[in-house]
């Protein structure tokens, strides 16, 4: 981990410097992501992303530990702080700045996801319309999960929300098939539908719906690295391959435990993943190192 560390050395950049090569290759970095984007757009990146993926503080008003591995033992670490001194107004103060620098890296053709839960999901909804246009909103995605906790004063809540819009209004997309049970898992036999069966029955393969029931990182689930927040490979894949080709660039600045990149890596997709923690830094570098990705650092 400490040759991790030292590649951080840069980790802050002046906003005219340019980071991104001719070779295109992917990029970690870490340090604050304002200026890191500056530095991408006063580059060559403006307008070079084909999607953003962000998993941003939700103000939550609590801090977060990685459990990490030091000499045979599990030690937790400081991994972030959802705190802020001057309230819900900095907060959203931080995501308008970072969302309008966004819609200045993504293609024309190219779409950004905000993923997010109730603290604040709604706020930033309504910046997303100004920022990138009421017009322009693709999907409000409801990932619902398996998770300990509830409550007997309210319904448990069991869901994130993942805010979609595209820049112009003419985005790529390529539509995801899932398997819709028929009523009583019988054969509808209808003309001209091709329905299959597995062990729980007939189905018909349709378009993908906006409410993904995917599982949580398990705590002895083979992707897992400690860090608090952790999202599953599967969903990140699933975002990936809806809209972007290999070779594609996939943003992420808020890049945690380093699922996106990692994700984009295997699929053959470029990625600029940034985070301002050094403990995500050095977990994302430690998991692509295993997985044998290539990028570069500033």
């Amino acid at each position: 981990m400490a040759e991790v560390m030292a590649e951080s050395r840069n980790r802050y950049l002046k906003e005219e410097d340019s980071i991104f090569n001719a070779e295109g290759d992917s990029i970690l970095f870490c340090g604050d992501n304002e200026p890191f984007m500056k530095s991408l757009i006063n580059g060559d990146m403006k307008g070079k992303l084909q999607m953003i993926y962000i998993d941003p503080p939700f103000y939550t008003k609590a801090d977060y530990k990685a459990t990490v591995k030091a000499e045979n033992e599990s030690v937790k670490k400081h991994a972030y702080s959802d705190r802020w001194e001057q309230g819900f107004p900095e907060y959203l103060e931080m995501i308008t700045e970072r969302l309008m620098l966004m819609r200045d890296l993504l293609k024309d053709d190219g779409l950004v996801w905000v993923h997010l839960d109730w603290h604040a999901v709604h706020y930033v909804k309504v910046i997303m319309d100004e920022v990138f246009g009421h017009g322009n909103f693709v999907n409000e995605i409801v990932w619902t999960y398996k998770s300990g906790g509830a409550s007997k004063k309210r319904f448990s809540r069991k869901h994130d929300t993942i805010l979609v819009y595209s820049k112009t209004g003419k985005y790529k997309f390529f539509a995801q098939k899932e398997k819709s049970y028929n009523r009583q898992f019988k054969p509808y036999r209808f003309k001209g539908v091709e329905e299959f069966q597995d062990e729980i029955g007939w189905y018909t393969m349709v378009n993908m719906k906006d409410v993904w029931n995917i599982d949580m990182v398990g705590r002895t689930s083979s992707e897992r690295n400690g860090y608090a927040t952790q999202k599953p490979e599967l969903l990140i894949e699933r975002i990936i391959n809806c809209c972007t080709e290999e070779g594609d660039i996939c943003g992420d600045f808020f890049c945690g435990s380093g699922t996106l990149p990692a994700v984009a890596g295997r699929l053959g997709r470029k990625f600029i993943a940034c985070d301002n923690g050094e403990l995500a830094y050095s977990l994302t570098a430690d998991r692509l190192r295993k997985l044998g990705i290539n990028y570069r650092t500033k």
